[in-house]
């Protein structure tokens, strides 16, 4: 028992095992309770079942915990992907690992305690205190990936540095710890004022309100600003799992680095009388974090057909498209990044820009359907790259690979593509006329992800079963993990 706990907390893949366990876990039995799954039924059977407390006053409250429990476990596994990629001192790595992992398992436990099964007081004082061990971790983190230290400077001219030798990728990767701690406060300062006269609202209830009040403003900046930097600081460690670099690289880094400082300032300004022209800002300051994106995968995808056919004299373009698509666990990533220019991201631009002369003439309805559809898309994918990432980490080969890879990308983007249809339907079919093509996409939606899910259930029960052998897998990736920091 003793090896089994160091293995699950104290190596890299352990400690995401045991975040992806927990989301997914939360992510499968919360999701019974959705609007598709109360139509069917199903919602009443589950509150019923595990006893929960529901009042529908509440509602608002219930779902920003919950939503909070979910990105905290994110949050966590990003971090051990960063201590596991990025050389650091190892107190800093442990005692960063030590204080995510205990502040995301009390934040999860209790905020959800909390929030459906009774008012325990007690429960939301230790979510509060979850948080809190979150954002000190969040405070070490960023003292931790100081770049300035010579002892991170690099020689290698094929990495992105400037002429004294800093590595300008551990850069990206501070500048992003820093601004998520920062921008952290934008939801913790309008929390702090519960009692004194504000209230839990949803962001997309509210989007209409021709006055919104500071706090207002503050928590929708809160929303954007915090996924956003989650899938910055993805890029940021996809890249770097990939081996990123070349002049692709050089070009990526600075820019990388200018969009979200920039993107920051933008959201950070919504609550300043810069207001009027912050959204101007926060576009300015996507397109460079967008534009470096490109180029990881232009640079991704190059490689891939460079690999793979380097026996060939003159490949031909099915063999080069044949060697980009060969491993998906490599090209899923960026793919996904790919994709959500067309399910999110372009749909959000697109949705900004157009806001008074097309979406503010349909109905509420149909502009909140867009706004949540937008926000989970984003978290979907962000989730599928993170599982992929997994599957490599746990050295996953031959079919399983190909079927765990490919399962991933064709299950999520059913799903997305049929929740960018259902967001966008107002612009090419009546309310009156919209009925067989939304049943269409429900089925799309729940199919996808459904299967996604049982997907993800497989891999977990083949590691809990894993875990009850004397000498599993687990074995393995302990000593190697071990055998890596003696390296270091």
């Amino acid at each position: 028992m003793k090896e089994r706990f160091n293995y699950l907390f104290n190596s890299t893949k352990g400690l995401i095992l045991v975040a992806i366990a927990m989301i997914s876990t939360v992510t499968a039995v919360w999701g019974m309770l959705s609007g598709p799954m109360a139509e069917m039924g199903v919602r009443e059977i589950v509150i019923k079942a595990l006893g929960m407390d529901i009042v529908q006053a509440e509602r608002e409250g219930r779902i920003i915990i919950l939503y909070h429990s979910i990105a905290m476990g994110v949050i966590a596994i990003e971090t051990y992907m960063i201590t596991g990629l990025l050389k650091m001192k190892s107190f800093y790595k442990t005692a960063v690992n030590m204080l995510i992992t205990v502040g995301y398992i009390l934040t999860m436990t209790f905020g959800i305690g909390f929030a459906y099964f009774g008012r325990n007081w007690a429960f939301h004082g230790l979510y509060i205190t979850g948080l809190s061990l979150i954002f000190f971790a969040g405070v070490l983190l960023c003292v931790a990936l100081c770049p300035w230290d010579k002892e991170y400077y690099i020689t290698d001219k094929d990495y992105a540095s400037t002429k004294s030798g800093v590595d300008l990728e551990r850069v990206a990767f501070f500048t992003t710890a820093v601004t998520t701690v920062l921008s952290s406060l934008f939801g913790a300062v309008p929390g702090s004022y519960y009692g004194h006269g504000f209230q839990t609202f949803l962001a997309e209830n509210i989007i209409r309100l021709p006055h919104k009040s500071v706090m207002e403003y503050s928590v929708i900046g809160h929303l954007h600003i915090m996924l956003a930097l989650i899938g910055i600081m993805l890029t940021l460690i996809i890249g770097r799992w990939l081996n990123f670099k070349g002049g692709w690289h050089k070009v990526a880094m600075p820019l990388m680095i200018l969009g979200c400082i920039v993107l920051n300032l933008g959201v950070w300004g919504v609550v300043t009388p810069l207001e009027p022209v912050a959204h101007m800002i926060i576009y300015v300051g996507a397109t460079p974090s967008m534009l470096a994106a490109l180029f990881l995968l232009i640079w991704d995808w190059g490689k891939l057909i460079k690999d793979g056919t380097a026996h060939l004299a003159k490949p031909t373009f099915l063999q080069k498209l044949g060697a980009m698509v060969h491993d998906p666990l490599k090209f899923g990533p960026t793919w996904q990044m790919l994709f959500m220019n067309f399910t999110t991201s372009g749909i959000g631009i697109f949705m900004a820009i157009r806001l008074d002369e097309v979406f503010r003439l349909w109905p509420a309805r149909e502009e909140r359907i867009e706004l949540t559809g937008h926000w989970h898309a984003l978290s979907a994918i962000i989730a599928t790259i993170i599982l992929m990432y997994y599957g490599d980490m746990l050295g996953l080969k031959g079919k399983v690979r190909q079927l765990y890879g490919w399962g991933i990308i064709f299950l999520s983007d059913i799903a997305l593509a049929g929740v960018t249809i259902f967001e966008m339907k107002r612009l090419f079919i009546s309310e009156a006329e919209q009925q067989p093509l939304v049943n269409t996409l429900m089925y799309m939606i729940d199919f996808g992800l459904g299967m996604l899910l049982v997907l993800l259930a497989i891999v977990m029960v083949w590691r809990l079963t894993d875990l009850f052998k004397p000498k599993g897998r687990w074995t393995e990736e302990a000593t190697q993990e071990l055998a890596q920091e003696v390296a270091k």
